[in-house]
């Protein structure tokens, strides 16, 4: 047996913040932001909303869609780099909240890599048996760990989550592929120092701003555009596809230059290439998600549909999934 998705669904905050409203805050300009992001606006959390309320949310539309009941799922990954808290994870918290109460749960932290490494983690438990149906979540309240001086990444954040419940279909169909990989040495190219036992919540590292996100973007570029197309044409050769039997290109959403960049260099038409980070800016974990779940509402995607996903992220980590839908 293959795992498959069977039911996706996706969540985030009523709260919108446009590029207009960033002039306001920092020295920017909606031209400046979109030529170099292709953002528009991003979703933000209200105070007192937090991460597992979008998680579960996006969830019971996925389990709704799978047809299947909570009591069902055998295993919950929660992607995420904004937890509700240090302890317990967030996918307990989220367990709870579904009532799904036979399912294990724990946290994934990898960054915008974290739900195609849930699916990879997910994807042979199901095949050998161990696990019936897993939820496979992304979500992040990013916008709480933003620096609202710093305009080259104050930018590019925005809250939601997106979810997938995968379970087992016959060989052919579902997972074809799957592939993850990561690099330590690029550690501070995108990070944030502060806040665990290295460096943690106190009044002088909260002052130089350590739990805020801080980025090297040029070098993220280069490397993300180069990691995504190689393990890309990996997961391909892997599953017996080439270029042109991809229906569906559905990259992370962390800059339109990266989408293009990658898009160009795996020689995928641009109509097969799913973009909606001008509507949401980069969500990290939750991105993939939200856009395939954005692609089964639409009617984009269709059954025997080859998808492509393809992540990369702080770590830095990246991956990429081939399913046949």
């Amino acid at each position: 047996m293959n795992a498959a998705i069977l039911g996706t669904g996706h969540s985030y905050p009523e709260g919108i913040l446009t590029n207009a409203d960033l002039e306001k805050i920092v020295e920017t300009s909606d031209e400046w932001i979109t030529s170099r992001t292709g953002i528009k606006q991003r979703r933000k959390a209200a105070p007192g909303e937090y991460t597992s309320q979008f998680a579960a949310r996006a969830s019971q539309e996925a389990i709704k869609r799978a047809g299947i009941d909570p009591n069902e799922i055998d295993l919950i990954l929660c992607a995420t780099v904004t937890p509700d808290q240090i302890l317990p994870s967030t996918a307990c918290l989220i367990q709870a909240q579904l009532g799904a109460n036979k399912a294990a749960a724990m946290d994934i932290v990898a960054a915008c890599s974290g739900f195609l490494y849930g699916l990879s983690i997910a994807n042979p438990m199901i095949r050998c048996g161990q696990v019936k149906y897993a939820l496979v979540i992304g979500a992040e309240l990013l916008t709480r760990y933003v620096d609202y001086t710093d305009r080259s990444t104050c930018v590019l954040f925005g809250d939601g989550a997106g979810a997938a419940i995968l379970g087992p279909v016959e060989e052919g169909r579902g997972i074809l592929a799957a592939r993850i990989r990561s690099d330590g040495r690029y550690e501070e190219q995108l990070y944030a120092p502060g806040g665990g036992t290295k460096a943690g919540f106190t009044a002088e590292t909260i002052a130089r701003g350590d739990h805020f996100f801080k980025m090297k973007g040029n070098e993220v570029f280069k490397v993300a555009v180069r990691s995504m197309a190689e393990i890309s044409r990996g997961v391909l050769c892997e599953a017996g596809l080439k270029t042109e039997d991809i229906d569906l290109f559905i990259p992370h959403q962390a800059n339109q230059r990266i989408t293009d960049a990658v898009s160009n260099a795996l020689n995928v038409d641009e109509s097969k290439v799913f973009s909606n980070i001008a509507q949401h800016g980069n969500t990290s974990s939750a991105s993939i998600p939200i856009g395939l779940d954005e692609c089964v509402e639409s009617g984009r995607v269709k059954k025997d549909d080859v998808i492509l996903m393809a992540s990369f992220g702080g770590g830095f980590t990246w991956g990429a999934v081939a399913m046949r839908w």
